[in-house]
């Protein structure tokens, strides 16, 4: 059990240094973003980390575009910040989000609206969602090409994604 939990603490860092690699190949400004993104998702198997990213993926989406919207129009202040998270809350709920897509869309909208910046708000939305997807895709490609092996005597079978929708059905406006 201990060389399977050293061997995959050993491919998640080697994940966290490829990331970091492929993040620093382009313009990217924030690329410690990346390692930690696939820190966050690398899981034992492909079909593991598929709906988790995929979630991510469109949280994180979701979380830029709106941040890129509307810091510009409402400002970074406490009742902006708060309304652009109510918001992300509803879009999630609409495109069945789950929590797991909805928590890092406020991380990323929490991002854009609040950390200092110099560049234009579009840019910095536009990197950091960058930066995670190099994360992501990195985390999926590690998955695809260095599985881990089951570590009991039955054969590994993969979880589902049990993470359920934050809203089940949105009452009538």
């Amino acid at each position: 059990m201990a060389r399977a939990n050293g061997l995959s603490f050993f491919r998640t860092a080697c994940g966290a240094v490829l990331s970091l690699f492929v993040a620093r190949l382009g313009w990217l400004s924030a690329t410690f973003w990346a390692p930690i993104t696939t820190l966050v998702i690398a899981q034992p198997s492909f079909s593991e980390a598929w709906t988790p990213s995929l979630q991510r993926s469109i949280g994180t989406r979701l979380g830029a575009v709106l941040g890129a919207l509307l810091v510009g129009r409402l400002g970074a202040n406490p009742m902006a910040y708060g309304l652009s998270i109510f918001i992300l809350l509803l879009l999630s709920a609409a495109t069945h989000v789950d929590r797991t897509g909805f928590r890092i869309g406020s991380l990323m909208l929490t991002i854009i609206m609040l950390i200092q910046r110099t560049d234009p708000v579009w840019r910095v939305a536009l990197e950091r969602f960058a930066e995670v997807s190099v994360g992501i895709l990195v985390a999926l490609f590690l998955v695809k090409v260095w599985p881990e092996a089951a570590t009991d005597t039955e054969p590994h079978t993969p979880q589902p994604h049990v993470d359920e929708p934050m809203i089940q059905e949105l009452p009538p406006l």
